[in-house]
Order: C-alpha cells, then sequence, then structure tokens
C-alpha cells in the first residue's frame, strides 16, 4: 500500500495523524511545506495526499491544482483553520475529495482516509483554472459544523446545473445561498433573478413570472418580459414557493417538464433556458398531503435539497456575524463603527433569535444608529430584546428550558436539588447500586438532548459535549438510544 502524505506547516498536526495512521497500521510521509511535495511527487506518489491550505511557505490550493494537473486521479483532502465559503468552494471546484475544517475529530479524520482509499475516487483529468474568488458582503458567514456542511454542498453543486430547494425557517438566509450556487455555477455570467411568490398579488403574480403580450387584458399597454425571460442564460430564484398558488404551480410545472413556456396572450413558446432555484420556510410535504401543494411539482423542484440551520443551531457564529454586521452598518451609513463589549456577545450568544440572522443583523443596525457609546454594553441593548431572551425557553426533548443566566442557574439548582432527593429516596428503599443506575440516568438524558439540538448527527453531538464519536456511539448502543 502507497503511503499517506500529510502537508502542515503545524508540526502538532502532523505529530497527531501520524500517531492515529500509526495506530491504524496505514504508513505514511509528512512534509511541512508544498514545495517538498512537489519535488517528492517527481519520484514517487501517495494513496491520498492531506494538505493545509494556509502556509508560510506555500498554498494548499496551489498545491491541489499542480497535483490534479499531473496525479488527477489522486485523492487530496484539505484542511485548514479558516473555515470559510471561498475555502470549500475553491477546494472542491480544484477536485479536491473532501473539505477538513479545524479543529477536527482525529477519529473522523482517520475514517475519511479510509474513505478515500476504499473509493479510489477518481477525479477529471487535466488542471481546473481556479479563479480568485472575492469575499464581499453578500458572502455567507459562518464556522459552525451546520454551515460547514452548506459550504460543501455549494462547493459540490458548483459545476452542477440541477434544480436546488433551499429549506429553512425565515431569516436564515436563503437567498444568500442561492446567489452563492449561481455565483459559483458555469451560469455565473448570466443574470440572478429574485422572485418572492409571497410578495406579489396572485392575480399580478402569472404576469411577473411568464410576461404578457401588449393587449393581452385591460392595461397590458405594452409587450412585457417576465421574470423567466429576464434570467435567461442565469438563474431564477423563486423565495417562498410554498406560497404559490395552486394554478400557477401546474404553470410552473409544465415549464419544468416541457423546457418552454407562453407569455399571457401570447402563441409562440419560449424556452426557458434558466436554472431554477427555490426556497420555502414551510414542510412541502405536508402542504402536499394537505392537498395545497402538488406533489409532481415538488419531486420537480426537490432534485437537490439544502436544509439552512436556525441561528440556535449554529450559537457559536452569533459573535462573529455581529461583528460583520456592525462594520457593513457602520460602512453602510457612513459612521465609524461601534464596538460590542465582550459582556454584551456574551449576552447575545445566549439569546434565541426567532428571526434568526436577519434579527441579528436588524439588531446591530438598530445599535449602530441609536447608542451614543462607542463601545456598546449590555444597558444598551433594546428592552424587547432582553425581555425576549428572559422569557423565550429553548425546547429539549419536550421540557421548557429558560435561556438567560439567572433562570439557567435557578433550573440548575432545582435539577441538583430533584437529583438529590431521588438519590435519598432510592437509598432508603435500599436499592441496589444506586450510583449506576442514576449515572445511566443522567447520561440517557445528556445524550438525548445532544442528539435532538444537532438533529441525530452522532459525530457533533460528540463534538459539542467533548467526547470522542467512538465514546458516544458505544454509550448510545449501550443505553439503546436510537438517534
Amino acid at each position: 500500500m502507497k503511503p499517506i502524505w500529510i502537508v502542515d506547516d503545524d508540526q502538532s498536526i502532523r505529530w497527531v495523524l501520524e500517531k492515529a495512521l500509526a495506530r491504524e497500521n496505514i504508513p505514511h510521509k509528512s512534509f511541512s511545506n508544498p514545495n517538498d511535495v512537489l519535488n517528492a511527487l517527481e519520484k514517487e506518489s501517495p494513496q491520498v495526499l492531506i494538505s493545509d491550505i494556509r502556509m508560510p511557505r506555500g498554498n494548499g490550493l496551489d498545491l491541489l491544482q499542480h497535483v490534479k494537473l499531473s496525479h488527477p486521479n489522486l485523492p487530496v483532502i484539505i484542511m485548514t483553520a479558516y473555515s470559510d465559503l471561498d475555502s470549500a468552494v475553491s477546494s472542491f471546484q480544484g477536485g479536491a475529495f473532501e473539505y477538513l475544517t479545524k479543529p477536527f475529530d482525529v477519529e473522523k479524520a482517520v475514517e475519511l482516509i479510509h474513505r478515500a482509499v476504499e473509493e479510489g475516487i477518481r477525479n477529471d483529468s487535466g488542471a481546473k483554472e481556479l479563479s480568485a474568488l472575492r469575499q464581499d458582503a453578500s458572502e455567507i458567514i459562518g464556522q459552525a459544523p451546520a454551515m460547514q456542511e452548506i459550504f460543501r454542498a455549494i462547493g459540490r453543486l458548483a459545476q452542477s446545473h440541477a434544480t436546488v430547494l433551499i429549506t429553512g425557517e425565515s431569516g436564515t438566509g436563503k437567498e444568500l445561498v442561492a446567489h452563492a450556487l449561481h455565483k459559483h455555477s458555469p451560469r455565473a455570467k448570466g443574470p440572478f433573478i429574485s422572485l418572492s411568490t409571497s410578495a406579489v398579488p396572485k392575480d399580478l403574480l402569472e404576469s411577473e413570472l411568464f410576461g404578457h403580450e401588449r393587449g393581452a387584458f385591460p392595461g397590458a399597454q405594452t409587450l412585457r418580459r417576465g421574470r423567466f425571460e429576464q434570467a435567461d442564460g442565469g438563474t431564477l430564484f423563486l423565495g417562498e414557493i410554498g406560497d404559490l398558488p395552486f394554478d400557477l404551480q401546474t404553470r410552473l410545472l409544465r415549464v419544468l417538464t416541457d423546457g418552454h413556456f407562453y407569455r399571457i396572450g401570447g402563441q409562440d413558446p419560449i424556452k426557458a433556458n434558466v436554472r431554477i432555484i427555490a426556497s420555502t420556510h414551510q414542510n412541502l410535504d405536508t402542504r402536499v398531503a394537505a392537498g395545497l401543494f402538488r406533489e409532481d411539482l415538488l419531486h420537480r423542484l426537490n432534485v437537490m435539497r439544502l436544509r439552512m440551520p436556525s441561528l440556535r443551531e449554529r450559537s457559536e457564529d452569533i459573535s462573529m456575524l455581529a461583528r460583520h454586521f456592525m462594520l457593513s452598518c457602520a460602512k453602510s451609513l457612513s459612521v465609524e463603527p461601534k464596538k460590542l463589549s465582550d459582556e454584551v456577545l456574551k449576552e447575545i450568544t445566549t439569546m434565541p433569535f426567532p428571526g434568526n440572522v436577519r434579527q441579528l443583523e436588524n439588531l446591530c443596525h438598530w445599535l449602530t444608529v441609536m447608542t451614543p457609546a462607542n463601545i456598546i454594553g449590555v444597558s444598551d441593548l433594546p428592552s424587547d430584546i432582553m425581555a425576549q431572551a428572559q422569557e423565550q425557553p429553548v425546547i429539549l426533548h419536550g421540557e421548557s428550558a429558560p435561556t438567560n443566566p439567572a433562570a439557567a442557574k435557578s433550573v440548575a439548582g432545582d435539577w441538583e436539588s430533584g437529583l438529590g432527593r431521588l438519590a435519598a429516596k432510592m437509598l432508603q428503599d435500599g436499592d441496589k447500586e444506586v450510583y449506576d443506575a442514576l449515572n445511566a440516568r443522567f447520561e440517557r438524558a445528556v445524550l438525548q438532548a445532544a442528539l435532538e439540538v444537532t438533529r441525530g448527527r452522532r459525530v457533533e453531538a460528540a463534538q459539542r459535549l467533548g467526547i470522542g464519536r467512538n465514546t458516544i456511539t458505544r454509550k448510545l448502543q449501550e443505553l439503546g438510544i436510537d438517534d
């Protein structure tokens, strides 16, 4: 078996991976910079190449490009501590097998290496010219595991024309994802046209979508090109597709099926050369069951589905998002940016934000305009936000738990007191192995809560709990918990 090559300027990362591979009896070889790898590739080649992106003496993406020129079938795993959309997209566009974010679970990394070896990924031959993707305010920000999955999905779809359905709560950034999918697609040079089906009156929506001929109905004094024509050669984003009237669902289905449409009052078919990306905050399967949405249209739209996580599921991103919004709001208002104190950042990280990222952005805009101080303290936060933070419960395993620190401390005290009373009763009743029994109940409650928060994702649950992937797997089996 050929060795696994590790490329990273960080000796500790190389050491961790070397020890993990040695335990698996997998041969390996390490390099501290890309230049040494390129020199070694002239004489030999690895089974899998694992490379960091940012190194003082070279760039992992440049290395990926060179490797794909000389060894197009070599699986390359890109790892980085700078988890952003550009890195993910550039990695997959360059032919990377997978994208690994630091800090990573060592067991997960080894599992990924095994998969790369076993599957023997074959990438397209020839190098792909990588363009420098400019990061701007419209890009997506996030380092949480749930957002890294979104980045990976965008990267994998970068060369695709497939129809995409984006689901998620209102305010999570579904249109931003649609923009990113368009920007990193083969249709990037074409137009991106957006239409929210819930924002247009029903009697005008058909004309907005398909356009109309002059004289098609009273008031149609000129020919009008609809959104399908405006998006020719590009992407048409249909927001809140679940609110599309039933009769227009039939027309949209016909366009997706036949590939052409007619303007209102028109006789000549017009080719629909567009990519459809749709979004909804509703459960379309439920609407299908209720007879409010066509099942065949759902199948047409649901070729690829992406689910945007709520802000509650990526609370570790709140501080970073808040700083970004404070800077962008100040720039848009042409004022000096204000700084959020550490206390404010800590406070807002615990807030529920039912309006998700949009609500956080609105809060930062309010603070930029309304607060007199350059450094914003907790007392500067609006009273309605503070009240919401104190009253809004977080649902865990069917029970409500307060999110503000004082209430959380009270709940913790009640729980500990209840546990003590239960232990005393069990001891008085003469129960055997009380410690093991209570410990099992504690572990069950914690593991079930973690799996509910991560929606059944074991690796993420283990990371949040601070335990290993094998540990959580073993505990779930021992306690008979189905994730």
